[in-house]
């Protein structure tokens, strides 16, 4: 049951933390910032915030932004989301898209070699 419950708060903390960033932070590169998932711990007290952005270029100071907004974002989540400790928010960029790109390109490579062998 308690999985439950802290899966049901992780996808609410994403929801919110990615609605906050698209209306009320001020920093025009932050709108553009996707949340991916939210790992938040058993006792509530941290929550890795797992995000993606357009352009790569930007991902640290991104990341940068991301950490210096935390207190902001954990306040606006406090006041949207009713639980007796809102965790302290810790941003993690995730590389899962980039890895399951790079999968794919090997696997479209052996693919290409199995026709060229064919032929």
């Amino acid at each position: 049951m308690a999985n439950v419950k802290l899966e049901r708060l992780n996808h609410l903390i994403q929801q919110e933390i990615s609605i906050i960033l698209m209306e009320e932070v001020r920093d025009e590169d932050l709108k553009f910032v996707t949340i991916t998932g939210c790992d938040t711990s058993s006792d509530y007290s941290y929550c890795k915030v797992y995000f993606t952005v357009l352009d790569e270029e930007k991902r640290e100071a991104i990341l940068e932004a991301l950490d210096g907004a935390s207190s902001f974002i954990r306040s606006k989540l406090a006041e949207r989301i009713d639980i007796r400790h809102t965790p302290e928010l810790k941003f993690i960029y995730d590389t899962s898209i980039e890895y399951g790109e790079h999968i794919e390109r090997i696997i479209d490579k052996i693919h290409d070699e199995d026709k060229a062998k064919e032929n």
